[in-house]
């Protein structure tokens, strides 16, 4: 019985170890993903919001229509995303309002969530761990309230 005793709390400690760790790398390659993303917007780079993202991507945001209340489900995908980038994305946003606070909110395993704060919306992003990379699956987006006037 003392045996038993002794090897249950071992047993406990030792189940720490055998969860997935998340390592530095996974939370630098995640950030430099979301920052490709959003820096990629700003300067109108197609490649490096092309290399942020499956090419399977959905981006979307739920609108309200004000007359009637009922929502609808706006969306983009991957090659939209690109093409906007291209034609210029948000260059016209100037340096000083050029918001890309990331935060990783959770990793696991081959999935991961982060948010980006960016000059007028904030996205969630969930990205997957993708023949070796880490790219952005699906966006989930809002506008942020205008300021008050």
């Amino acid at each position: 019985m003392t045996r038993i005793a002794i090897l249950i709390p071992l047993a406990v400690l030792a189940l720490p170890a055998l969860a997935p760790a998340q390592s530095a790398a996974d939370s630098a390659t995640i950030r430099a993903a979301a920052l490709d993303y959003i820096e990629g917007w700003y300067q109108g780079s197609a490649e490096r919001m092309e290399r942020a993202l499956h090419p399977e991507l959905a981006k979307r945001i739920v609108r309200t229509n004000p007359d009637n209340g009922r929502s609808s489900l706006g969306q983009m995908s991957a090659l939209t995303l690109v093409q906007s980038t291209r034609a210029g994305g948000g260059r016209d946003t100037p340096a000083a309002q050029q918001q890309k606070d990331v935060t990783i909110l959770d990793i696991y395993q081959n999935a991961a969530c982060v948010k980006v704060v960016a000059s007028s919306w904030i996205d969630y992003l969930q990205m997957a761990r993708w023949n070796g990379r880490w790219v952005i699956v699906n966006v989930l987006w809002e506008l942020k309230a205008a300021p008050p006037r």
